[in-house]
């Protein structure tokens, strides 16, 4: 009978250990902002991550465009991924856990709208369909900047 209870207690507080840490999964770390978007709160490397992963996007775009003026697809081949589903082994697991779900939702559609679009280069050669592909891509990149802003911690 002391098994039986012991084990009930041990299940309740398993229980209440893995909602919290799935809430938290699910909200992020993110405090309300002077400017109407949600601040998410990372440590100074988290945010540099975060910032870096950005600049890495702003870069295959351009890089996207220039190619694609070119018709250069093996360029915008290079250019996508390097900025796809493949790169995201990169990002720190502390940052991913910190994001609120609707932007982790957002970055995982954002690298395969990138991988679609070096598909796209591989299939079509067609120029206008790549620029098209990546012009959905920005929106992406428009949400999140309406909706976030990143703030180093406190110490």
């Amino acid at each position: 009978m002391k098994n039986c209870k012991l084990s009930w207690t041990l299940v309740a507080v398993l229980t209440v250990i893995v909602a919290a840490l799935g809430y938290k999964f699910t909200v992020g770390n993110v405090k309300p902002s002077d400017d109407g978007r949600q601040a998410v709160v990372l440590s100074k490397d988290e945010r540099n991550a975060l910032l870096l992963e950005m600049r890495v996007w702003l870069q295959s775009s351009q890089g996207i465009l220039a190619a694609a003026s070119e018709k250069d697809f093996d360029a915008v081949i290079k250019s996508a991924k390097a900025s796809g589903m493949q790169a995201e082994a990169d990002t720190p697991g502390s940052l991913f856990r910190k994001l609120p779900v609707e932007m982790k939702a957002l970055g995982f559609d954002t690298r395969g709208k990138f991988d679609d679009i070096a598909a796209e280069a591989a299939k079509s050669k067609d120029s206008n369909q790549v620029i098209t592909k990546l012009s959905v891509a920005m929106n992406n990149c428009i949400a999140c900047h309406e909706m976030y802003r990143f703030t180093e911690e406190s110490k």
